[in-house]
């Protein structure tokens, strides 16, 4: 015990710093650190460990994955180094197994060798069904100004281009066009007046999308009125049969066709 005292007696007295600075070195010659092994390094020696316990079926699915995600040609030795741990005959060997676990199961996708290694595609026979749904085209979403021409249009059909930007107060040649794309309006006719100005109507298309059997079923534009006349007022006027208002000025039906681009009034 008295010697234990005088030992503690004689150590010096560290400051704060001091006593950090001595933490630190004493890390730094840790036994850990001497083996100098950096945090990836270990991680990859667990990995290899993990690797070496996998089973072939376990083998198979990290392939797989790693199929899954290649955007080339994925090649045996870059598989090994990445399992970094079984070896390359055993990788050779799990993917020949898949290979024939999808040959028996009549999968869609198929692994093939190609460029010296392998890759994830699909079956030939299933390039019907692919090129349809490429085809396929998604629904069109409507814009806000899409929807408030489309909104006159269905009311004051048949309608020309001037009435319509009249009543929004901007020029619309673009969103016709993008709805006439979307197949929403057709072209009716052309308004018997100088300059013939085309003259637009909903679809088919138009009533399918927004559940309608025809355009009696659209609201009264009296009901909307009843909450205010908002910003444009002119679509509220002349209103006939509560619906949509017929034109008084002669119109030229033209035969059903390829519509042409929208034209200057």
């Amino acid at each position: 015990m008295e010697m234990e005292s005088s030992d503690k007696t004689c150590m010096p007295a560290l400051s704060p710093v001091e006593g950090i600075e001595a933490l630190e070195s004493a890390q730094d010659h840790s036994p850990s650190s001497m083996a100098g092994d950096s945090p990836d390094e270990r991680s990859a020696g667990e990995g290899a460990g993990l690797a070496d316990a996998l089973s072939e079926q376990e083998l198979k699915g990290i392939i797989e994955a790693l199929l899954f995600v290649s955007r080339e040609p994925l090649l045996l030795d870059k598989v090994t180094t990445v399992l970094a741990g079984p070896p390359k005959v055993a990788v050779y060997n799990a993917v020949k197994a898949l290979q024939h676990d999808y040959d028996q199961e009549c999968r869609g996708l198929q692994i093939v060798e190609l460029a010296g290694g392998y890759v994830m595609i699909t079956r030939p026979d299933c390039a019907p069904w692919i090129t349809m749904l490429n085809k396929v085209k998604a629904s069109a979403k409507v814009s806000r100004s899409a929807l408030e021409t489309l909104a006159i249009i269905a009311y004051k059909q048949p309608t020309m281009r001037a009435e319509i930007e009249q009543i929004r107060g901007v020029e619309t040649s673009s969103v016709l066009r993008t709805l006439l794309d979307q197949k929403l309006i057709r072209i009716v006719g052309r308004k018997d007046i100088p300059g013939r100005p085309i003259l637009y109507g909903t679809s088919k298309t138009f009533l399918q999308k927004f559940g309608l059997r025809d355009l009696r079923d659209l609201p009264p534009l009296r009901d909307f009125a009843a909450l205010g006349q908002g910003e444009n007022p002119e679509l509220f006027e002349e209103e006939s049969d509560g619906h949509h208002q017929t034109g008084a000025e002669p119109v030229v039906q033209e035969p059903a066709r390829e519509y042409p681009e929208p034209v200057a009034t």
